[in-house]
């Protein structure tokens, strides 16, 4: 097929697959971003057929295997309790990635790093349309709040909200949007400032349309560019921070599979000669950590020949 008619029959195509056509075209040319993309896709992949790679369950515990080395059996090794290390780390990405326990039976699609982030995205767009559009008094009190949680420290931040509603998921959900929130809608309002300069959101406000209609279908769409790239640092920086919380204790409970508390329970063994149960989980966490900055990294680099 020559370059003509391919740029024909794309043309042709509905304009959504054009859209797909010209990401993917943008995230290949990146080699940094293809290599964030493989590592992501396989903790994907991974947490998806976990089922399918482990014949363990994350919760079965072998009393005659404790603290064991890889092996044929155990291909990572076992924890204290004997439990399979791999099976653990497959259902732990599950959590991270793919699942969220909200009860004992019942699961929403997309994990739980992720449900965080993407709602502290609505909140925090949201507040930065808002405060970057209508400016004023408005613009300085939203912002005034917000300044003042970012204040604290995130690490301190996490704990207070834990302590205060419980450790569960979707209480580390809320956690990872309340502090993810003002970052967010400080980057949405400084896009909101530039954008809201533009002929065609003139153009809006002349045809007299609404102030959410503008903000909602005119800025936002137009931002959305550096917001995703953004997002998926956050997912990054959630599920460190989901690690963090499980090393600390206020991560989900047991006997979830949540690669922070694996690593707090495997570190007691380490001078013991046994450090599997730490190391496993911890290189799960920075491969995983790693993929995404790569991913986006790789993406942001390359888009910005393209403005």
């Amino acid at each position: 097929m020559t370059a003509s008619t391919q740029s024909i029959s794309l043309a042709a195509r509905p304009r959504w697959w054009r859209r797909i056509w010209n990401g993917l075209a943008i995230l290949f040319a990146s080699k940094t971003a293809v290599v964030g993309l493989i590592i992501v896709l396989f903790w994907v992949t991974a947490a998806i057929c976990a089922p399918l790679l482990t014949p363990y369950s994350p919760t079965a515990q072998d009393y005659r295997a404790q603290n064991s080395g890889p092996s044929a059996a155990h291909i990572l090794g076992t924890d204290d309790l004997g439990r399979d290390i791999w099976s653990r780390l497959l259902y732990g990405a599950r959590i991270v990635l793919i699942m969220l326990p909200v009860g004992e039976h019942v699961w929403l699609p997309l994990g739980t790093a992720i449900w965080g982030v993407l709602l502290g995205l609505l909140v925090g767009c949201t507040l930065g349309l808002v405060a970057g559009y209508l400016g004023g008094w408005i613009d300085e009190v939203v912002m005034r709040v917000l300044d003042a949680m970012m204040a604290f420290p995130v690490i301190l931040l996490y704990m207070i909200i834990i302590a205060a509603v419980g450790a569960s998921a979707t209480n580390v959900v809320l956690a990872i949007a309340i502090v993810g929130t003002p970052g967010i809608a400080r980057l949405v309002r400084g896009l909101t400032l530039d954008i809201r300069t533009r002929d065609y959101i003139r153009a809006a406000e002349i045809r007299g349309e609404r102030k959410l209609y503008i903000m909602f279908v005119e800025i936002l769409p137009n931002a959305r560019g550096p917001i995703v790239i953004d997002a998926m640092l956050r997912v990054g920086y959630a599920i460190f921070a989901m690690g963090t919380l499980g090393f600390l204790g206020l991560g989900l409970p047991p006997p979830s599979p949540d690669w922070g508390s694996m690593v707090a329970s495997g570190r007691r063994y380490i001078l013991a000669g046994s450090p599997w149960a730490a190391l496993w989980p911890s290189l799960a966490i920075a491969s995983l950590v790693v993929g995404l900055n790569l991913l986006a990294d790789g993406l942001r680099e390359e888009s910005m020949r393209y403005q």
